[in-house]
C-alpha cells in the first residue's frame, strides 16, 4: 500500500488525488490535510461569489473526496500540528498543494497606509474566508483605485459596482453586501502598467462590465492601437480589444465610472494618515514592449487601494523555498526525496483551474518513478495517532458536509448558502 499526503484540498490537491486513484487504484491511501476545516481552497475563497457556474467543479472533488482511499484531514496546520519530517517519516509522498494565498507587495512609498490592501485580502473578505472576514475595507469613496490588468482586477471592479440586486443567486457573505451597500464609491479607476495589446482580461469577464445596471466602464480612445493592429493579436486577446473598444464608443451615463487607464504605474499612496490618493506616472512601451516611466506624473483619489499584482506562496518550515519567485524551491515539481510541489506551489500563479489537473497527474507520474515499490510506511494510522496524542480537533469530509447543509439552511432568500466566516463557527457547524 502507498500512502501520499496531500497539503492543500484546492484544485491543485483534489487532481493530484485523483490522479493517484487511477494510477494505483485500491493500492494507493491519500491523505488531503488542510489547515481550515472546509475544502476546496480557491474554489470556495477565491473565485468570485457571482460566478457560481466555476464553482461547479466542487462536485467532481467530492466524488474524489468520498472514496474508500481518498480523505480530507481539515482544521490541521502543518509546521504546528504535525511538522513536515514527521510526514515524511508517515507518508511514501508528501505532496505540497497549498497555493500561492499571500499578495504580493506593491512595492511603492505609502502601501502601507490604511486602506491600502491586496486582493488576496480584499477577495478573501468578501468570500468569507477566515483570515480576512474582519477586514472592513474602506469604501468611503469617492473614488478607488485598482492596480492590476487582469481578471482578479476586473472581479474586484465588478463586486465594487454592482448593486445589491446584482448579487442575487451569489454566495458572496452578508457582511460584505452590507458594507458595499453604504460604500460612497463613484470612480474606480484600473490602472494598467501597459496598453490593452498587453491585457491579461479575458472577454467574458471584460464583457461583464458593459452590462453592470450603475456602472460604465470608461475607455480612452487615444489609448486604443489602430483596429490593423488587432490582426496579430491570439484570438482571445483580440476579442477582449474589441471590448474594449465598444466601451471607448459607450457614454459615461451611469452613477459609477470604471475607468481604464492605460500606460500607468502607482510610484506612491499619499494620504493624512491614511490612503487619500495614488500619484501615478504615465509610461510608455520600448522597442521590447516594456513599460518605462515618461516622467509625468498626476494624481488620482483613491479612499481604497485594492493591488491585484499577484501572489506568492507563504514558506513553510521544512520546505525548500525560492524567495525570488515566491513559491517553493522544485525541479519539475520534485523538491527532495519524497517531497513535491504542484499547482501554484510548483509554478506560481498562473494558469487555470482545469490546468491543475495534467500538474496533478504529472506528479503522480513523478511519484511513481520515484517510488517504484511500497516502503511499508504507516501513513493514514500513524498520522491518527499523532494527531490524538496531541489534541488536535480533526474536521473530515462527513464533518463539512454537515458545515455545508448548515450553510446552505442558513441562506439568505436567492443565495446559495451563508457562509460561515470564523474558526469557531465553522467548527460549530459540524454538529
Amino acid at each position: 500500500m502507498r500512502h501520499i499526503a496531500v497539503i492543500g484540498s484546492g484544485p491543485a490537491g483534489y487532481y493530484t488525488a485523483e490522479a493517484a486513484q487511477k494510477k494505483w487504484g485500491d493500492g494507493v491511501r491519500v491523505d488531503i490535510v488542510d489547515r481550515l476545516p472546509v475544502p476546496f481552497g480557491l474554489i470556495r475563497s477565491g473565485v468570485a461569489p457571482d460566478h457560481q457556474s466555476i464553482k461547479g467543479v466542487s462536485r467532481r472533488y467530492e466524488a474524489t473526496a468520498l472514496s474508500d482511499n481518498v480523505r480530507f484531514v481539515g482544521n490541521v496546520t502543518v509546521g504546528r500540528d504535525v511538522t513536515v519530517p514527521e510526514l515524511q517519516a508517515l507518508y511514501d509522498a508528501v505532496v505540497f498543494a497549498t497555493g500561492a494565498p499571500a499578495d504580493r507587495p506593491l512595492g511603492v512609498p505609502g502601501e502601507d497606509l490604511p486602506g491600502v490592501i491586496g486582493s488576496a485580502a480584499f477577495v478573501g473578505w468578501y468570500n468569507g474566508h477566515p483570515d480576512h472576514a474582519e477586514l472592513a475595507p474602506a469604501l468611503h469613496g469617492p473614488g478607488a483605485v485598482i492596480v492590476g490588468a487582469g481578471n482578479v482586477a476586473l472581479d474586484v471592479a465588478r463586486i465594487l459596482a454592482k448593486s445589491a440586486d446584482e448579487f442575487a443567486g451569489s454566495d458572496i457573505v452578508a457582511h460584505a453586501l452590507d458594507h458595499l451597500a453604504r460604500a460612497g464609491i463613484d470612480t474606480i479607476t484600473i490602472l494598467a502598467r501597459r496598453g490593452p495589446h498587453q491585457i491579461a482580461m479575458t472577454p467574458k469577464e471584460l464583457g461583464e462590465l458593459g452590462h453592470l445596471s450603475r456602472a460604465a466602464p470608461v475607455v480612452d480612445p487615444a489609448d486604443l492601437p489602430s483596429p490593423e493592429e488587432d490582426a496579430a493579436l491570439e484570438p482571445g486577446l483580440r476579442k477582449s480589444v474589441a471590448i474594449l473598444r465598444d466601451f471607448a464608443g459607450r457614454p459615461a451615463d451611469k452613477p459609477i465610472r470604471i475607468v481604464f487607464d492605460f500606460f500607468a504605474v502607482p510610484v506612491r499612496v499619499e494620504g493624512d494618515g491614511r490612503a487619500d490618493r495614488v500619484v501615478v506616472e504615465r509610461t510608455r512601451l520600448d522597442d521590447e514592449g516594456r513599460a518605462v516611466g515618461t516622467g509625468e506624473t498626476y494624481p488620482v483619489p483613491a479612499g481604497l487601494v485594492v493591488s491585484c499584482i499577484g501572489y506568492r506562496t507563504p514558506p513553510i518550515d521544512g520546505v525548500p523555498y525560492d524567495a525570488k519567485l515566491g513559491r517553493f524551491a522544485n525541479e519539475d515539481g520534485r523538491m527532495g526525496p519524497g517531497l513535491y510541489a504542484v499547482g501554484w506551489a510548483r509554478r506560481g500563479p498562473t494558469g487555470t483551474i482545469g490546468t491543475n489537473r495534467p500538474d496533478g497527474f504529472a506528479i503522480v507520474d513523478l511519484i511513481d518513478a520515484d517510488t517504484p515499490t511500497e516502503s511499508g510506511k504507516r501513513g493514514r494510522p500513524g498520522l491518527d495517532d499523532l494527531l490524538g496524542e496531541r489534541g488536535v480537533d480533526v474536521v473530515t469530509f462527513r464533518d463539512w458536509q454537515g458545515i455545508d447543509q448548515a450553510e446552505v439552511s442558513a441562506a439568505r432568500a436567492g443565495s446559495p448558502r451563508e457562509k460561515f466566516v470564523t474558526l469557531d463557527t465553522l467548527l460549530a457547524a459540524r454538529r
